[in-house]
């Protein structure tokens, strides 16, 4: 079973606060989550691999570690994941990035893709997939579906705020993704909001009301 980490760090605890708050101005709600996104990587990204690579330093030739450029790759889930990933390229600007596209099927209620762009090697690189919310999870275990049919492998879901339902529901789909998330929430409402929350991600991010 993969596990689920619920950051504690004071700065993503204190950058989350201000997110959720109504008043936040867009451009200020942009900042905020592209700033939560970069602490969250320090912690998602420690067990990428790393390679010997000499370099010559003002001093000495020396062996360092470095990053191999094909490790890494980001797919956000359009269009709030959007949102999360220049946090990481801030920190990994290496990452290839991806690009998965849902709806709501307004019968069936289920996930349906309208577009899936991954990295040709995705099946070689550590996948970290992005969505601010993970409401009720219909949504993330269907990206990660979409991932796995396409050969990746290695696969994390990151998001800022999660319901205990959306939880449950990627857990069962996807046991061996682990889940990284900046605040663990209530319960979803009866429109499938999450309880307190910050409202709709997308909207705010891209100043949609």
């Amino acid at each position: 079973m993969g596990n689920v980490y619920v950051f504690d760090h004071p700065l993503i605890q204190h950058k989350t606060a201000l997110i959720r708050d109504k008043n936040t101005s867009v451009r200020d709600f942009r900042q905020i989550v592209r700033e939560i996104s970069l602490l969250m990587g320090y912690e998602v990204t420690r067990d990428l691999p790393l390679q010997d690579v000499e370099i010559e330093t003002p001093v000495a030739k020396t062996t360092v570690k470095m990053l191999r450029d094909s490790d890494l790759a980001l797919v956000p889930i359009l269009r709030a994941g959007l949102g999360m990933v220049d946090g990481f390229l801030d920190l990994v600007p290496s990452a290839r990035v991806g690009f998965i596209g849902l709806y709501r099927d307004p019968d069936t209620h289920k996930p349906v893709e309208y577009y899936c762009k991954l990295p040709e090697d995705i099946e070689q690189r550590q996948i970290i997939v992005l969505d601010p919310m993970l409401a009720t999870g219909g949504s993330a275990a269907a990206a990660v579906d979409f991932i796995k049919e396409r050969g990746g492998k290695r696969i994390s879901f990151v998001c800022l705020i999660a319901a205990p339902e959306g939880i449950e529901v990627l857990q069962t789909a996807h046991p061996d993704v682990n889940i990284y998330i900046a605040a663990k929430d209530s319960h979803l409402n009866d429109h499938a909001y999450i309880v307190p929350g910050l409202g709709d991600a997308g909207d705010r991010l891209y100043s949609l009301k």
